[in-house]
């Protein structure tokens, strides 16, 4: 399984966290900050290596209040926000518009792919064999710059739980390649809190290094 990360402070605390035997079967690699940047590296990466399977790692935002800030959680879908047409509450999704982002090829056997997409979970057999997932994982170009940001966003997006900037990106390049592709997202903050002093990095990190090395060595 290959684990990716989207900056080198996430990189560097996962690493310890998962220490050196688990990386030696499952290698920890950068995939970039925001959508672009980490679908051009997972492609690259999928391309090169060819996984088994993909597991994204990394902090996001609490759009509802029962995930706890310091938490980690699964994610059963992930959505992109951002790619449409407008701006704030004028902003309408590509699907929505009847452009998927992905139209399908049948010779390749991919079928055509629109806002959301279904992730997978973990396997069983663990403390966490019977995962149900946090819901829907937003994916943003540009992060809640206040409350009122991220309450448009669930406005726009009822189902969604947390957002972040990676994860749709990820698993689209995971979807065109045919490798599987689970999300794991530590809850640093309530979105559009950019207070930092109220933010909990390292412990949302460390509750996410926890629910990987269950799966990893599941799958070990």
């Amino acid at each position: 399984m290959l684990i990716l990360v989207p900056t080198a402070r996430e990189q560097a605390i996962l690493a310890e966290e998962l220490g050196p035997a688990l990386l030696r079967a499952h290698p920890l690699e950068l995939v970039g900050f925001g959508p672009i940047a980490a679908a051009a590296r997972t492609a690259a990466l999928l391309s090169a290596g060819r996984p088994s399977a993909v597991l994204l790692l990394g902090i996001a935002g609490s759009l509802d209040n029962r995930l706890a800030v310091g938490g980690a959680y699964w994610f059963q879908r992930v959505a992109c926000h951002g790619i449409g047409v407008g701006t704030g509450r004028e902003f309408l999704p590509a699907g929505e518009l009847g452009w998927p982002q992905w139209p399908g090829d049948p010779a390749a056997g991919t079928a055509a792919v629109g806002d959301v997409l279904s992730l997978a979970l973990p396997v069983t057999g663990g403390k966490h064999d019977e995962p149900v997932g946090a819901g829907l994982l937003l994916s943003v170009c540009a992060a809640s710059a206040s409350a009122a940001d991220a309450a448009l966003r669930r406005q726009q997006f009822p189902d969604a739980v947390a957002e972040d900037m990676e994860g749709f990106a990820v698993a689209l390049a995971c979807r065109l390649a045919g490798v599987p592709c689970q999300i794991i997202r530590g809850i640093s903050n309530r979105a559009g809190d950019r207070d930092k002093a109220n933010w909990q990095v390292e412990p949302a990190l460390r509750a996410a290094a926890d629910l990987a090395r269950d799966q990893l060595r599941g799958v070990g």
